[in-house]
């Protein structure tokens, strides 16, 4: 799916992901910047033939990477996320180096694949670690619990949104914020644990630039969110 958004230059872009799985804030990204971008759906958790199939571009066999214009390959969403802010100024989506918004921004967005982000990969296949199904059980009610205390000392932690989690205009930090929100433990325990911060995603979740992309490959109503946590 392209982006229906005019590109501000040639470049194309390759992503290979799934609806709602990592390659998502990524997606969103490029759809603001109206980037051309060839999506290659692909879910490795489904088996052993998904795994192959992106074995060719990621040795790790798993999503997401991004095939940039040059032919290089990108994995690691926060990595392309930052890259592409630099890469196109333009859309005025992170802080330049030399802001003084700069280090707020890194910060953070390391933050959420070193304390956060990490934990799926421990959720998607307790058996990766364990094969008693007692002890998965046990890991799966803690790693939601430690997902819900990091979304909470971030949120104590960050300054008050205004309207953004960077001030005036939306960023990476929050399209990734947003995206991660929607997983375990899902968002009405995010709102729980990151009131601050739940008024940024509500107004992420209804960019009309982003309208036709949440519709398209990640969807999320109020109905839903009712109905989860």
């Amino acid at each position: 799916m392209a982006s229906a958004s005019a590109s501000s230059s040639n470049d194309r872009y390759t992503l290979y992901g799934a609806p709602g799985s990592g390659a998502t804030p990524v997606h969103a990204a490029l759809t603001l910047i109206g980037a051309q971008v060839d999506v290659v759906d692909v879910a490795p958790w489904e088996g052993e033939s998904e795994r192959e199939r992106v074995s060719g571009v990621n040795p790790m066999r798993q999503v997401l990477a991004l095939v940039l214009p040059s032919g290089e390959v990108m994995t690691e969403s926060a990595a392309i996320l930052i890259w592409l802010g630099d890469r196109h100024p333009e859309a005025g989506l992170c802080p330049a180096p030399g802001d003084p918004l700069r280090a707020r921004y890194l910060r953070w967005m390391v933050y959420l694949p070193a304390a956060i982000y990490s934990l799926y990969w421990v959720r998607d296949d307790p058996t990766r670690l364990t094969p008693d199904p007692a002890a998965q059980a046990v890991m799966l009610e803690r790693t939601a619990e430690r997902i819900a205390h990091c979304w909470h000392l971030m949120d104590t932690q960050i300054d008050e949104p205004a309207p953004y989690l960077l001030g005036e205009r939306i960023s990476m930090l929050d399209l990734y914020v947003t995206v991660m929100s929607r997983w375990t433990p899902q968002r009405r325990r995010f709102y729980r644990e990151a009131p601050r911060m739940a008024r940024v995603v509500r107004r992420v979740d209804a960019d009309p630039r982003l309208a036709d992309f949440w519709a398209a490959r990640f969807p999320f109503t109020m109905d839903q969110e009712a109905q989860k946590g």
